[in-house]
């Protein structure tokens, strides 16, 4: 027996070139946080998921947050408060330009220096963003005396100025100019894939990247292979479509009834976006699939959302935003990764501003006392916060009379004047500038066709109006946290 196992020991030795016998392989450091994808689409309503086949998968492996909404239904409010996890009273970003709005107001109020990209950046991340960055901003443009600037916080910069139409525009890439043109392979989502698959393929762990895209945003351009898909699609027609709500406000109350006209427009922009959002789906299976090849997939949270819902006909509206109807505020959100249950649905009332936070912690970090949005790290658990919020924010400045925003509302699209709004998870009550006020009993009206502002008992539209009133003035997690927890 002996002579034999030194006869083995010499033939491996032979074998291996006489070196010792190799070292069992070892496996792989995780990183001590996970790695973050965040895929933010412009636009998208919930309607369309059912198109995004890639997006229901995601769903199955990890949760969707049935009460999540934006701060406001426009893109550059809503991003700034994904940015920084704070609303638009506090970022002082209530429109897309302007003296209230836009890229300008973000940089000069000093947003850019406290966003979840400078924290993560700080705490050791490799931050990459790509896309879509907020309205105004130009990708050869000169801030504070730096020509082709980029934001502070990230390593990789790939952004676009005027994306909407997927070709025809410029990318700054790490402060260098690339000009696209119109050929296929210039499409801007597929650009956008390709660059982040590039970044994780090449990026040391831990790294967060952004791909904001275009998609599905007017003039909602699919790409090439898609601009067949769906024939004969039409934009959905629940008991809302080309309907006015009772008691309707002021805005909207004589809005005439969608012509045949409008009603194909509609039907055509609703095919569109539906082919435009095959590009995005392709890109999240592709992202999906470069993580399990590089490895990094079991130690990477991906999130899917959009900045904004968006309206194709309900309530006599054409194609349009910016209200606080339902499909312009609930917009999706998916998150799948280490520590979050697979085919879960969490319905406590979460926004765009819980984001940051959301990110910051997942990376160790503990978020600022300044940040008024809450992690929901801790809805994962399965046993929730006793504390957490049951009102949401929605703040809007209007009407929009700026004709060069991309958002401007063409005729019948819906151009409501200032408001604010509360949402909870069975209930939207909205408050004008002009006095006029909304309430819908979503468990009873949940495609918001009663206004019943007018016979709900004082008591309880005093309690609504002091709970937004709270929340329009709160400033910090502790304090918006308690300010948007109401009874009822």
């Amino acid at each position: 027996m002996l002579f034999r196992r030194m006869i083995a020991v010499v033939l491996a030795l032979l074998l291996t070139g006489c070196s010792k016998p190799a070292e069992p392989a070892q496996p792989a450091v995780k990183p001590t946080h996970p790695n973050i994808v965040f895929v933010l689409t412009d636009d998208l309503s919930m309607n369309l998921l059912q198109y995004m086949p890639q997006v229901q998968e995601l769903a199955k492996d990890g949760a969707s947050f049935s009460n999540y909404t934006v701060t406001d239904s426009l893109c550059c409010p809503s991003r700034s408060s994904i940015f920084t996890g704070k609303f638009p009273h506090d970022t002082g970003v209530f429109t897309n330009g302007g003296k209230d709005g836009g890229f300008k107001v973000f940089h000069q109020r000093q947003n850019e220096d406290s966003t979840f990209a400078t924290a993560l950046q700080k705490a050791g991340y490799h931050t990459a963003m790509m896309g879509k960055y907020l309205n105004g901003y130009q990708p050869d443009g000169t801030v504070d005396g730096r020509q082709n600037y980029v934001p502070p916080g990230w390593n990789d910069w790939y952004v676009a100025g005027n994306g909407y139409n997927e070709y025809n525009y410029t990318l700054n890439a790490n402060h260098q100019l690339e000009k696209h043109g119109k050929a296929p392979s210039d499409y801007l989502t597929d650009v956008l894939a390709g660059r982040a698959r590039d970044v994780i393929s090449n990026a040391k762990q831990p790294f967060f990247l952004e791909i904001a895209t275009f998609a599905p945003h007017g003039p909602y351009t699919p790409a090439p292979q898609d601009k067949s898909k769906f024939p004969g699609l039409k934009a959905p027609r629940d008991a809302s479509y080309d309907k006015l709500p009772a008691n309707a406000p002021p805005w909207l109350a004589k809005h005439p009834a969608l012509t045949p006209k409008q009603q194909k427009a509609l039907d055509k922009a609703f095919r569109k976006r539906a082919q435009a959002v095959q590009s995005v789906g392709r890109m999240i299976g592709s992202l999906r699939d470069t993580l399990e090849k590089t490895g990094a997939a079991d130690n990477t949270v991906v999130v899917f959302s959009s900045d904004n819902g968006y309206h194709l006909g309900e309530h006599r509206l054409t194609a349009g935003k910016q209200t606080a109807f339902e499909t312009d505020v609930h917009v999706p959100l998916v998150m799948a990764g280490p520590g979050i249950k697979a085919g879960t649905t969490l319905p406590q009332p979460a926004q765009n501003i819980d984001l940051a936070p959301t990110f910051e912690t997942l990376a160790g970090l503990t978020p600022a006392p300044g940040v008024d949005g809450r992690s929901l790290t801790s809805l994962f658990s399965g046993t929730p916060p006793s504390d957490w919020r049951t009102a949401s924010l929605v703040e809007h400045h209007g009407p929009d009379i700026d004709p060069k925003d991309p958002d401007y509302p063409k005729k019948g699209s819906g151009n409501p004047t200032t408001y604010e709004a509360l949402r909870t998870a069975t209930a939207t009550y909205v408050e004008y500038s002009d006095g006029t006020v909304e309430y819908y009993d979503r468990s009873k009206d949940p495609l918001q066709l009663n206004n019943t502002a007018a016979s709900l008992p004082a008591a309880r539209k005093a309690q609504l109006h002091k709970a937004l009133q709270a929340l329009k003035a709160c400033h910090g997690e502790a304090a918006c946290t308690q300010a948007g927890r109401m009874t009822g």
